[in-house]
Order: structure tokens, then C-alpha cells, then sequence
């Protein structure tokens, strides 16, 4: 479902492999997903839904690994980050839109 180290050695282009069962693409592995969550030291253990981080910091999360992650890092519930103005060919942002009628790939 993802690309991870075990299945590449780069960044691959887009809906190269099957989506989720919501239709997403490349939601494991691949890219980095940088996030608007600051990083906290106080993030909620266990179960938890839509939980509000910090307004301010100096480290945004990102999530989903990438491709250069062992495959038990590239899922959504993974977190690490960085400062925001470090970049490279592992990170990325997720551009959603509504679409009236689906839309035919």
C-alpha cells in the first residue's frame, strides 16, 4: 500500500499504488506529511480524537514515514518532528479539495 525502504529508493510520483478504503493515496510511507500541530511534550497517551496541540513552538509535526523509513514507521499514527524551515526530499504537504463528482484518475 506505501512505499517504504523495503520497495524504494526514492520518492515516487503520486496514486502508484492502491488507495485506502477512503480513496487516499499515499496516506503510509512515501513523503513525510508535514502537519499545522506544533510539537508537544504533552500529547495525549492512549485513544484520543482530533487532539489540539500547543498554538505556538519551534518544531512542527509531520507524519505517515517515507520511503526511506522501515514500514512500522510509515503509518499515520507515527509522529516525529522538525523545524519548520528543514527541508528535503522526504517531506511533503497534502492538498485537499472538494470535489462535487468524483473524479476519474
Amino acid at each position: 500500500m506505501g512505499w517504504y525502504c523495503g520497495n524504494a529508493t526514492k520518492t515516487q510520483l503520486v496514486a502508484q499504488k492502491e488507495p485506502n478504503v477512503w480513496g487516499l493515496y499515499d496516506m503510509h510511507g512515501n513523503v513525510w506529511e508535514w502537519c499545522h500541530d506544533w510539537k508537544s511534550e504533552d500529547y495525549p497517551k492512549g485513544l484520543v480524537i482530533d487532539p489540539i496541540g500547543p498554538k505556538i513552538g519551534s518544531m512542527r509535526v509531520y507524519r505517515g514515514g517515507c520511503w526511506s523509513c522501515q514500514s512500522l514507521h510509515c503509518r499515520s499514527a507515527f509522529r516525529n518532528s522538525s523545524y519548520p524551515n528543514i527541508y528535503g526530499n522526504s517531506c511533503g504537504a497534502r492538498i485537499a479539495f472538494f470535489a462535487p463528482e468524483p473524479i476519474m484518475l
